[in-house]
């Protein structure tokens, strides 16, 4: 992979990535990832965001969905703040694929010209009803054409301006509300999608990013993630497996 920072910030003016201030582990594992192409922690583009660590669930489905949401909505808060006109959002947990240099690099060239809001990258795509291919490698997705997960996602300032009230006013509501309530933030996103059919969604074809497996700090821990030595084990077999399954699902596995 050739380390050439050019691909990511020609496509994004400032790149966010959301960590836990305690998760040293993530921020080390964060920074290997950016070194990889060409960035670093420190480079001035890079921002880490504090992530929320809620006490309780609240009216979420767990504790963990309503971290994250309320992580994401502070990110998009942060890019009207800064004035970013297209940001990346990362949580720590992202993983770029392994032939993330020249991808990003065919994904720029065919972002030329488009006023994208929103580019998804972070699972396999296959073009649904409704989608129009643009190039080799992305796709314009229909407002019904929905994604899970949410840890490499592009966002434009127009998405952000539209998503904070939109995503404040789904964390106010109850569960179940008809109009949306607290949920996971990759199902609030399909919701304003559906919202706002003119804002224009990409996804690339083949992912940017995995998530690594990791431990959890918002979920109950098992024996083995609670005890140092079988912790640092376990980190490593996770990244052992979480390799294995990206070299499948790129080989169609």
């Amino acid at each position: 992979m050739r380390n050439d920072p050019d691909a990511v910030l020609s496509v994004f003016d400032r790149i966010y990535i959301i960590n836990l201030a305690h998760r040293e582990d993530r921020r080390r594992e964060m920074q290997a990832e950016l070194n990889r192409v060409g960035l670093s922690l420190d480079h001035p583009a890079v921002t880490l965001f504090p992530a929320s660590f809620p006490p309780d669930q609240g009216d979420f489905p767990t504790r963990g969905a309503r971290g994250c949401f309320e992580s994401q909505l502070g990110v998009h808060r942060a890019i009207l703040k800064d004035g970013v006109a297209h940001a990346l959002m990362l949580e720590d947990d992202a993983d770029f694929a392994p032939d993330f240099g020249p991808l990003m690099q065919a994904i720029r060239d065919e972002l030329k010209g488009i006023d994208w809001d929103l580019l998804y990258s972070v699972s396999p795509l296959q073009p649904r009803p409704g989608d129009e291919a643009i190039g080799r490698h992305l796709l314009r997705l229909s407002p019904d054409h929905t994604f899970p997960l949410a840890h490499f996602v592009g966002f434009s300032a127009r998405f952000s301006e539209r998503a904070v009230p939109y995503l404040e006013a789904m964390k106010a509501r109850r569960p179940g509300d008809p109009e949306g309530g607290p949920m996971h933030v990759d199902g609030a996103y399909c919701w304003m999608r559906a919202a706002f059919s003119d804002l224009t969604v990409l996804g690339s074809r083949q992912p940017l990013a995995v998530q690594r497996s990791s431990r959890s700090d918002i979920a109950e821990l098992r024996f083995w993630d609670r005890l140092p030595v079988l912790r640092q084990i376990t980190a490593a077999a996770r990244r052992s497996r979480i390799a294995l399954r990206l070299l499948k699902r790129l080989r169609g596995g």
